[in-house]
């Protein structure tokens, strides 16, 4: 039977600022991948969102990021592959420190924003990564754009990975993402995304931004959880999934 996951970028709030509606997304994915702190979220956030997760079964990841918060960890910025590694380190070990609290383990790790976009197109930057998640863990999956050099990575390092797709956002030629900049990196009409995610479980393929139709693999499909309709997104996919008769589960499983 075919089966992907379908995972979100949680727990992006700050102290008194709040960010995408954890609550209302948490129970209707496979996968929660919590931030850490560098780009979004604090102790207390990181551990109610642990423990949403765990009340509705959802599977508990890392979400490491640049150490950027007035940026939401999406400006790239100079690191070197040591930096990058033991930032990955002190981020997956402060969230597995926090759910361990709770007893639940650490089943993922998915970098966040601009360093999950360096490490796609970095082999030494994707290399670091890698390195610092099997450092910890080696049973731990480690989601990473399809087809990109972190999947490479990962595979080097001994790894499981899962390759990632995204129906709300634009591809180029190259099977990368499309810069937030440009006017149509996100996709916004929860039919549209549906549509392009079967597209991509069923053919393995996706159109570009220019139109052309490039090979994609997808293991997991992500749902940024500060996308305004993402709820609506969510459900709308769920649905789609049941009818193909396609069934939800994390590549942990």
């Amino acid at each position: 039977m075919l089966h992907v996951d379908v995972n979100a970028d949680v727990g992006e709030s700050f102290g008194a600022w709040s960010m995408g509606n954890d609550a209302s997304l948490i129970p209707l994915v496979t996968s929660a991948n919590i931030a850490c702190g560098f780009h979004a979220g604090d102790p207390g956030v990181m551990r109610a969102t642990v423990s949403m997760a765990r009340e509705h079964g959802v599977a508990i990841g890392a979400h490491p990021g640049l150490p950027d918060l007035s940026g939401f960890g999406r400006r790239e910025l100079q690191v070197t592959p040591i930096e990058v590694e033991d930032l990955v380190v002190y981020q997956i070990g402060a969230l597995a420190g926090v759910a361990a609290a709770q007893g639940v383990k650490l089943r993922h790790v998915k970098p966040h924003g601009a360093l999950y976009n360096m490490a796609a197109r970095d082999a030494r930057l994707a290399d670091a990564i890698a390195r610092g998640v099997a450092s910890i863990d080696r049973t731990l999956v480690l989601f990473a754009l399809s087809g990109s050099a972190l999947i490479d990575a990962g595979v080097r390092a001994g790894l499981r990975t899962a390759s990632e797709v995204f129906g709300d956002r634009a591809y180029q030629a190259d099977g990368t993402l499309v810069s937030r900049r440009h006017h149509a990196a996100v996709i916004h009409d929860p039919k549209t995304v549906t549509s392009r995610l079967l597209q991509m479980l069923k053919s393995g393929t996706v159109e570009s931004i220019d139109g052309r139709l490039i090979a994609i693999k997808a293991e997991t499909i992500c749902v940024h959880g500060d996308t305004p309709r993402a709820v609506e997104m969510v459900r709308a996919l769920r649905d789609a999934l049941g009818e193909a008769g396609i069934e939800l589960r994390p590549p942990s499983e």
